[in-house]
């Protein structure tokens, strides 16, 4: 009882810090902090996602970056043709994301283990280049964003707006699959995870559950990429890349995969770590600060190393040891 009083208290106090991270900005005169943490939502909502395949249903995928682009790039290019009605860019994204991932999780998901990773990598890949080839679109120089998307009744063009329609979506997120976890649909998802052959047996349709959660996943990836694009005011292939999708399972990993908020707390650790890392200067000696500057990721590795072996369910989901995944 006492660790879900802990965990509930540090889910809220993390939640209410995000919230007010645009007050702290605006008070310290450094508006920056607005946007590095709403990648961090953005990031942290697309990792969110992944881990529902991942932490709950025992799939690794290394394909997940597809959809961010996919939202990244619906934005990018009706905005290109002139359409920046964000309802009808949200539309598309969500449309044409859903479609490719039933495609692809129904030929992945008949697959298991290696050939899992190595499909939804395949498939990945294959958008990633398709990106760098549309030279309409700006090829691998990638194409910026004339304007944010319109939501009609209300603006994102300032960062304040955005922050926290992201915040927003991020909550509602999180509480959906939160209560998804806990209902039938969650519970057979992580049975199929720990006992596959038990679960098939007592007659539970395995693919269909899976396919489920693969399309929710991407469908949450695709927002995350609608809002990258947005708060970049840039969409790149590069958001494609194997290495975003690297990234967002080192984030679940690192908060605790099997655990709703442990990928969001995951990504706000590793980000802001890597960001202060980037920019120390806190005047160490024998020029500390420009070797750590310049070796920064060699650095979070090792960090990352240290957190995997002594806190094997990660940052949050160590809090929940004797406790019911939530």
């Amino acid at each position: 009882m006492a660790k879900l009083s802990l965990r509930l208290s540090i889910a809220k106090a993390f939640l209410i810090a995000l919230a007010q991270v645009p007050v702290f900005a605006l008070m310290a005169g450094d508006t920056y902090f607005i946007t590095l943490f709403s990648r961090i939502m953005i990031l942290g909502m697309a990792a969110v996602g992944l881990n529902l395949v991942l932490g709950f249903g025992g799939l690794v995928s290394l394909g997940h970056a597809l959809y961010i682009g996919v939202g990244a790039y619906a934005v990018g290019i009706l905005s290109f043709h002139g359409i920046n009605n964000a309802w009808l860019q949200l539309l598309v994204a969500l449309l044409f994301g859903g479609v490719l991932a039933l495609v692809l999780g129904v030929v992945a998901l008949r697959t298991k283990g290696l050939s899992f990773i190595m499909i939804t990598l395949a498939f990945a890949q294959m958008a990633y280049y398709v990106a760098v080839g549309l030279r309409q679109y700006g090829g691998e120089d990638g194409l910026p964003l004339g304007q944010r998307s319109d939501f009609v009744f209300f603006g994102i063009q300032s960062d304040i707006s955005l922050y926290y329609l992201i915040f927003v979506v991020l909550l509602a997120t999180v509480y959906v699959l939160n209560r998804m976890i806990d209902s039938q649909f969650g519970l057979v998802l992580r049975g199929s995870k720990n006992n596959l052959k038990r679960m098939t047996a007592l007659g539970y349709p395995i693919l269909r559950y899976r396919l489920g959660a693969y399309l929710i996943s991407a469908l949450i990836c695709v927002v995350s990429g609608f809002f990258l694009a947005n708060i970049a005011k840039y969409v790149a292939p590069s958001y494609m890349s194997w290495h975003v999708s690297a990234e967002i399972i080192v984030m679940a990993v690192l908060g605790g995969m099997g655990t709703v908020l442990g990928p969001l707390i995951g990504a706000t650790a590793l980000l802001a770590f890597e960001e202060f890392l980037h920019t120390v200067n806190i005047g160490l000696p024998w020029g500390l600060d420009t070797y750590i500057n310049n070796h920064f990721l060699a650095i979070i590795g090792i960090v990352i190393l240290i957190i995997a072996l002594s806190l094997q369910q990660g940052l949050y989901g160590s809090l929940l040891s004797r406790e019911p995944s939530k």
